[in-house]
């Protein structure tokens, strides 16, 4: 059995799924945020307790404001819920499975249905009264401002 690059698999790989390598490097580099290497502050977690899938993030910072972005495709509105409570911002909601698959022969499930919930240790700057969200075609979109004092300033040099 041949792999299309003029290399035989070897017999003990052909019964194996494919993986798909970026995802996996996705995940792993998951888990250097979620153990807390990368991230804003040591205690960082994100727990798992109900979570059979978890979205996809991105976390970044602007001179304003901390942006997390989530990808919930299929996800509706309703079904998620974001709470900010001592510095910890959760995500959480839930994507159905079809219940209507009557005429429908599945050959394969990848997606991942049920409960999710996704959760970021923000720094003690961001102001929690002014957080935004926005849901649009499957991304969700958490804005949380820095507080004033937070902001960089320009500091001017006097000569003497």
């Amino acid at each position: 059995m041949s792999t299309g690059t003029g290399l035989a698999t070897p017999k003990v790989f052909r019964n194996l799924p494919t993986a798909d390598p970026f995802r996996m490097f996705r995940e792993r580099l998951n888990h250097l945020f979620e153990d807390g290497i990368l991230t804003f502050a040591p205690q960082a977690y994100e727990n798992f307790p109900l979570s059979s899938w978890a979205p996809a993030c991105d976390v970044y910072e602007t001179d304003k404001e901390i942006v997390v972005k989530a990808e919930l495709p299929e996800v509706k509105k309703e079904n998620v819920q974001v709470t900010f409570d001592q510095n910890v911002l959760t995500i959480r909601g839930e994507r159905k499975f079809e219940e209507e698959t009557k005429n429908k022969n599945y050959h394969r499930v990848e997606r991942s249905y049920g409960e999710f919930m996704r959760s970021f240790t923000l720094p003690a700057f961001v102001d929690p009264t002014q957080i935004n969200t926005e849901f649009n075609e499957g991304m969700l979109r958490v804005t949380i401002p820095k507080r004033e004092a937070a902001k960089p300033k320009q500091v001017e040099i006097k000569t003497n």
